[in-house]
């Protein structure tokens, strides 16, 4: 599978895009069309960023497209939790989250400002997913940082794809579910390939222990079986 980043296709508004009549979608689709076809000549799957036009006067939504390997699209994901300029000036929101899977993995799907909205990732965890496709434009370093905490938290991997633009911040890669790097983008003209290998003996304490027992601990039952009636434990003033 390979990732790319937030408005690969089309642009991103404001950096490269002011005004969406400025955009050839035209040509926009006969690109898409062609990196659909490639990724079925080379048997691979693609994940991409780009405006996806609605029917006038709407704007259009910010989306990463699915590309199977056999060159369909298979799916589509629109950002929805835009930030005030997207959705004030550049794109309308969608509202589904976005699940697929691939030789047994499931995969979820983010845009940029998402990543400071931790309910859509625990939507995720509890949706399944075994890697978050995260494609960005980001503005600041603290980015990768919440990316690595997500990861950590909810015991899954996290891709991160961003343009040479902002590889001044951080880069792009992935990380585990302990929230460590496994791999990462080091130059702009180059290709780095990782697995999600979940017998790989540094993945099973996160894996194996740690995400079943917050899965466990979130849904509550565990401490309701520990519950104790205590006018001690009642009153909160006692000492």
């Amino acid at each position: 599978m390979v990732l790319f980043p937030e408005g690969m296709l089309s642009g991103y508004a404001k950096a490269q895009v002011q005004n969406w009549d400025d955009v050839d979608f035209g040509v926009v689709r006969v690109e898409l069309q062609a990196v659909a076809a490639l990724a079925g000549e080379l048997s691979i799957w693609v994940v991409l960023g780009s405006a996806h036009p609605l029917s006038v006067p709407h704007r259009p939504h910010n989306s990463m497209y699915v590309i199977a390997d056999d060159g369909r699209v298979v799916d589509r994901y629109d950002k929805r939790l835009l930030s005030n300029t997207e959705v004030t000036r550049f794109y309308a929101p969608g509202f589904e989250p976005v699940v697929f899977e691939v030789d047994g993995f499931r995969f979820g799907l983010a845009v940029c400002v998402e990543i400071n909205f931790p309910d859509l990732f625990i939507e995720y965890e509890q949706l399944g997913v075994h890697c978050l496709l995260v494609s960005a434009y980001p503005v600041d370093s603290i980015f990768a940082t919440k990316a690595r905490a997500y990861a950590a938290i909810h015991n899954y991997w996290v891709a991160l794809s961003v343009p040479a633009q902002s590889t001044g911040l951080f880069l792009s890669g992935l990380i585990g579910p302990d929230g460590q790097v496994l791999a990462e983008v080091q130059a702009t003209d180059e290709l780095q390939v990782a697995e999600l290998d979940p017998h790989d003996p540094v993945n099973h304490h996160a894996l194996t222990v740690k995400r079943p027992w917050r899965a466990q601990a979130r849904a509550g039952g565990v401490y309701r079986d520990h519950r104790v009636t205590d006018p001690r434990s009642e009153s909160r003033t006692a000492f």
